[in-house]
């Protein structure tokens, strides 16, 4: 058996191979629609690009060494991974999901459940009382997301997924934040593992895509009938142009990482500040569980302000470099007020369950220079008095 190759080999390698004609080394684009049966009995490894596409063929082989699955799926969209592992559930499914979760995913699971299709409760995740309660009644699905979106919350995945499969659940891990190069939920005992590619994967700011992978090829050949059936799979295009984003990622990422850790340690000296959330924080009360199971504590981090919303309203039109914008993983920095912007639709009261305040400022570290950076964020300072 071969020694399994690392991160940085698996995403620069060119596979020249996947390129029958040519054996190009930039992988060539594939964008037809349909390709050529030789005769009506033998059906061809690539037939119907809905269906498969070496393009995202070639993502996926990529993305699975990455995350150590069999195999998995290309989608359109971040969300059309979300609603894909969630297609397969039977009605009346029970599912438990972080209560701070992405936006994005809260309102899927929240619209689902108001047409009667899953019965979903949001729970810390962290919080070992109000998890255990959570997993009293029938559990199909348990939905990780760590670090979570937008409190870099830590969810220690090995435990909770152990008691998920306990309950007879199976347990998805959104890994968008981490990546697989700081972290491998499928080794650490979940079922799926899900990217929005859109963001650090690509890291271009130019595309939309997601990814769900699964370390049994069962549940991979059931991921694919269903995603086939929905129209779910992402484009020729899309796919390739995602797989050049991972050549650099390894690059990228030790930048990004390296300039959220200075920022973040800048940040919680300032008196203005209430609170940083960042995994790679000495204080962080989650650091054990970091250390466990990341390999690192990733490009992003959040700040709550003192002031309220009038705050941070006068924070971020101060600032002149860092983008205000919702999005994450480019190789731009942006920032933005989840309550009013990612998460804006959770409710007022959900948000304050989950503690997303109206102050609470979310930044992705681009590849600009920290110094810079920290420049920019000291011009919004500026605008809070003492």
């Amino acid at each position: 058996m071969s020694k399994p190759k690392k991160p940085a080999t698996i995403v620069a390698a060119a596979h020249p191979e996947l390129d029958p004609a040519y054996g190009s080394v930039g992988p060539a684009i594939w964008p037809t629609d349909t390709f050529e049966w030789a005769s009506p009995d033998d059906k061809p490894a690539f037939d119907y690009s809905r269906t498969v596409n070496p393009n995202r063929a070639m993502l996926v082989r990529t993305l699975a060494e990455l995350e150590g699955a069999v195999g998995g799926v290309v989608t359109n969209s971040g969300q059309a991974a979300a609603l894909l592992a969630l297609l397969r559930l039977p009605t009346g499914a029970r599912v438990v999901a972080p209560h701070d979760c992405y936006g994005g995913t809260y309102r899927l699971l929240e619209a689902i459940e108001r047409q009667g299709k899953i019965r979903c409760s949001f729970v810390d995740l962290t919080n070992d009382e109000a998890f255990d309660a959570a997993l009293q009644d029938q559990l199909a699905l348990l939905w990780i997301e760590t670090p979570s979106n937008p409190l870099m919350r830590i969810t220690d995945i090995r435990r909770r997924a152990s008691a998920g499969k306990g309950r007879g659940a199976l347990t998805i891990a959104d890994n968008t934040l981490a990546s697989p190069l700081r972290q491998r939920p499928l080794d650490l005992g979940c079922d799926l593992v899900l990217h929005s590619t859109t963001k650090i994967l690509n890291g271009h700011a130019d595309l939309f895509g997601g990814a769900l992978l699964a370390s049994d090829p069962a549940l991979v050949e059931e991921l694919e009938w269903w995603s086939n059936a929905a129209g779910l799979n992402g484009s020729a295009f899309d796919s390739s142009q995602i797989v050049r984003g991972l050549r650099t990622l390894p690059l990228r990422l030790d930048r990004q990482e390296a300039s959220a850790a200075r920022i973040a340690e800048w940040l919680s000296q300032k008196p203005e500040v209430q609170a940083v959330y960042f995994p790679g924080l000495s204080s962080s009360k989650a650091a054990e569980i970091v250390a466990l199971q990341q390999s690192g504590p990733g490009f992003m981090l959040s700040f709550e302000l003192r002031g309220g919303k009038p705050s941070a309203d006068r924070f971020v039109a101060a600032l002149d470099l860092i983008t205000l914008a919702s999005s994450l993983g480019g190789f731009s920095t942006l920032i933005c007020t989840p309550s009013t912007m990612t998460h804006r639709g959770m409710s007022p009261d959900a948000q304050r369950e989950a503690g997303i305040a109206p102050d609470l400022l979310r930044m992705s570290v681009g590849l600009e220079d920290a110094d810079d950076l920290i420049a920019d964020l000291a011009r919004g300072f500026s605008t809070l008095g003492s």
